[in-house]
């Protein structure tokens, strides 16, 4: 392992049985499993997450993120009759939308859903991202009313290595407890372990504030260069309250659940803005400079998330970290077990 570059994509990679990756939740919530690591012992305990009270240190606040998932997924037809399947990304200035389109469209391409609405392609961008607009009844729509027909016309996002369709269960299970601004296509997926009961716990012990970070499509892009610094790293809109830009600027500890929390936080000790847009890129030669502790999932392989988690820690003691969950048959990815780095 001494080999490994942390500034190389392959030295992040790490091989996964297709079995460990999730494809629904694990019920209870509390016995799920957890991995903690403790970087000052340099120890790794396998426990359940109900357990995780007795790792996260006393004196810690914790953040989370309150984004609300959309119903992101619709299906459609082209004029031609041709099926199309369009997933929302974020919205533009003037009432336009950055969306994924499956299917071959060029600038003007009309596409018709259920509930009469319509959309019009506008731009056709380079990364495969397309631009759009969207009617009903040839009235534009802004992103307050078409959240409110996606609602009822849409499909939970869920992320591409799930291999199934969504179902009514998702619903719930894809969308944390606290979860209140709508915006995201993907859910900040290291609170989705608590239950109303850890939930009240973590509350109970911990000074607990909220960012809104809408994760996009972007998460899940890959890295095409080898040499990381040459990404270009996605951006996706924040916004932090007063009380949490208070606790920032604090010196208490703190523990970031997830790695929207941890950009959110970081991009914000960088820029000083409460609102915008992060396109931070964590990783081993880019570390930390606020956030102490870390929640987070396991992540794809060669993936921004893992690098993220490598900053907390090392390139080597993360693979070493990911090689003994997948020997302790630990679920991976969205709907898989978690790991905290203390």
């Amino acid at each position: 392992m001494s080999n490994l570059d942390p500034l190389k994509v392959s030295s992040y990679y790490y091989d996964l049985p297709n079995e460990l990756i999730a494809s629904s939740p694990t019920f209870p919530k509390g016995e799920q499993k957890l991995l903690v690591y403790e970087r000052a012992k340099d120890k790794i305990h396998h426990v359940k997450f109900k357990d995780i009270f007795d790792f996260i240190p006393k004196e810690s606040a914790v953040v989370l993120n309150d984004t609300k998932v959309i119903k992101a997924r619709i299906y459609g037809k082209k004029e031609s009759g041709g099926r199309i399947e369009l997933l929302l990304n974020s919205p533009l200035q003037n009432d336009t939308f950055l969306v994924y389109i499956k299917g071959k469209v060029k600038v003007g391409t009309k596409l018709f859903f259920e509930n009469n609405l319509t959309s019009q392609v506008v731009k056709l961008n380079d990364d495969g991202t397309r631009e759009v607009e969207f009617y009903i009844n040839n009235q534009r729509m802004n992103f307050q009313k078409l959240s409110a027909i996606l609602e009822k016309i849409g499909h939970v996002p869920l992320p591409p290595y799930i291999k199934r369709d969504d179902c009514k269960e998702d619903e719930t299970n894809y969308q944390t407890l606290f979860a209140k601004n709508y915006g995201a296509v993907a859910a900040p997926t290291a609170s989705l372990h608590f239950d109303d009961n850890s939930f009240e716990k973590l509350k109970s012990y911990h000074e607990t504030r909220y960012i809104t970070l809408h994760v996009g499509a972007g998460t899940f892009k890959s890295i095409e260069v080898e040499d990381i610094r040459k990404h270009t790293m996605h951006n996706e809109y924040y916004h932090i309250p007063k009380d949490t830009k208070s606790l920032i600027d604090s010196s208490k500890p703190i523990l970031a659940v997830g790695t929207t929390v941890t950009r959110t936080i970081e991009y914000y000790v960088r820029k000083k803005q409460q609102i915008g847009h992060s396109d931070l890129f964590l990783h081993p030669l880019n570390k930390p400079q606020r956030v102490n502790y870390l929640l987070t999932n396991f992540h794809l392989p060669s993936s921004t998330l893992i690098m993220l988690t490598a900053s907390f820690t090392s390139l080597e003691k993360t693979l070493d970290i990911y090689n003994q969950a997948i020997e302790k048959r630990y679920k991976f990815y969205s709907y898989g077990d978690s790991m905290l780095i203390v």
